[in-house]
């Protein structure tokens, strides 16, 4: 256990190799987290604002992979791969996400979807292996404003899908 001194927040032993973006979605975790798992609604949402996802094969379970490209608005194939290490719905997912399942950079992350009165909080906390892995995707592919962009359209998806939009 570490001591944080008087008053001192507690800081998490990843917080330098992080990000963390969360979310308030107007609709229940219900719909928000069929959205983030299932194949047909994610190929419709996934990605910052003018990226378009393909999915090469998905299987939605523990140990299951979910490979796909994202294009790029210039026109650059982005080559994703993502499996799934834990799943408990519709409270939680972890995954492992890189170019390739022996990808040395792969990082993780885990998404909560927690109610917020009728509507649903998601937040995703995403750790790199290094913190120079952690600076370089946020300066280099501008990962926090990406991430920020994947789940505006995330609410607008489900916005759509739930009447809303």
């Amino acid at each position: 256990m570490s001591a944080t001194g008087r008053g001192a927040p507690a800081r998490s032993a990843t917080a330098d190799r992080e990000i963390v973006i969360s979310r308030v979605i107007d609709a229940p975790r219900e719909v928000v987290f069929e959205a983030f798992t299932e194949v047909r609604h994610l190929s419709r949402w996934w990605g910052p604002e003018g990226f378009t996802t393909t999915t090469r094969s998905f299987e939605f379970s523990v140990g299951g992979v979910w490979d796909f490209v994202m294009r790029g608005p210039d026109g650059t194939d982005y080559t994703e791969w993502i499996t799934w290490t834990e799943i408990e719905p519709p409270e939680r997912i972890a995954l492992l996400h890189g170019e390739s399942s022996a990808d040395p950079n792969a990082f993780d992350s885990v998404l909560t979807f927690e109610p917020d009165g009728a509507a649903t909080r998601i937040e995703m906390r995403t750790v790199f292996p290094t913190k120079e892995l952690r600076d370089e995707v946020v300066e280099k592919y501008h990962a926090i404003e990406g991430g920020r962009q994947t789940l505006n359209n995330l609410a607008a998806y489900v916005a759509e899908i739930v009447g809303k939009g």
